[in-house]
């Protein structure tokens, strides 16, 4: 596995865990790529990728091309004479890019493929409910997460698991399946096996106007939702005349007459919303204009809206 000469492209903290694996068990990453620096924040300061912040700490080549393909990049990949290429949360490749290694280009996807196909798989599988997900890896081809699938792993939802709490979960589990896919592809040990198109299921980019609570939803269906956006993009209610994001509840399922959508204070000086089914307690709130906070801090100053 240590002759293999790796290219790793990644962004975020998701990738960072399955480099971080690949590079204690000794593989040979001959270099990373990420994306460009952006400026952010209100100074605007250049801000790098936390897979960069990695490769840079840890001393890797680093390439941060802004086309994937430019002839000036291609031609850097191709002196690297790479064996293989492993994507963990980056970007879609052009068939230029993912062909090139000798042995192909695999990546990791944050479910059991084919269902939640997409940019948006561990907040999807909270969203609609499901127990169990889990992390695959699956060599590239020409349709985004369509590729022969060679390992898969579950991972348990519980109950109160928010997408946050998944997402590091899966982070870690993932990790040890690229250091296992990586082993098997350097011992010759895989069989990918396409995947079944019947049970496939898309998992889409979730925007602003899809993360609004409903109040007249079931009381599941609400919970689910909150905590499948939560903490990014995180869900949203109108708010008297503002808006806030609720970033952290807890249900309380109990029969009742009162009216549904329906704001109180509760025990605990807690924010309560009577839904279908029972209660949702607000326990942390962002309010336009205001810092986060806990729903009692909020209300030791403000009132709630009518």
């Amino acid at each position: 596995m240590d002759k293999l000469r790796i290219i790793y492209m990644g962004t975020p903290d998701f990738a960072v865990e399955s480099l971080r694996a690949l590079l204690d068990k000794g593989c040979n990453v001959v270099a990373v790529v990420t994306v460009p620096d952006k400026p952010a924040g209100r100074g605007l300061k250049m801000r790098h990728s936390a897979v960069k912040e990695f490769a840079l700490d840890r001393g890797l080549k680093l390439l941060q091309p802004e086309k994937l393909r430019d002839p000036l990049f291609l031609n850097e990949l191709q002196a690297l004479e790479p064996d293989l290429a492993i994507v963990v949360a980056f970007r879609m490749l052009p068939e230029v890019v993912w062909s090139l290694p000798r042995l192909g280009t695999f990546n990791l996807h944050g479910s059991l493929l084919p269902k939640y196909r997409g940019a948006a798989p561990i907040n999807w599988a909270i969203i609609n409910g499901d127990k169990t997900t889990g992390v695959t890896t699956f060599m590239l081809n020409h349709e985004i997460d369509c590729g022969d699938i060679i390992r898969r792993q579950t991972v348990d939802i519980l109950p109160n698991d928010t997408a946050g709490v998944l997402h590091d979960k899966m982070m870690l589990v993932g990790a040890h399946l690229v250091v296992e896919t990586v082993q098997d592809i350097a011992a010759g040990n895989i069989n990918p096996l396409p995947q079944n198109e019947t049970d496939a299921c898309p998992a889409p980019k979730i925007f602003k106007q899809d993360c609004e609570i409903d109040w007249m939803q079931p009381l599941d269906n609400i919970f689910n939702k909150i905590r499948g956006l939560s903490p990014y993009p995180a869900a949203w209610c109108k708010f008297g005349d503002t808006t806030a994001k609720i970033l952290d509840v807890t249900k309380i399922t109990q029969a009742h007459s009162k009216p549904i959508g329906e704001m109180h204070i509760g025990d605990n000086q807690s924010i309560m919303v009577t839904v279908d089914g029972g209660f949702i307690q607000i326990i942390k709130l962002h309010v336009a204009g205001k810092k986060a906070m806990n729903s009692a801090d909020y209300l030791k100053g403000n009132t709630l809206p009518q």
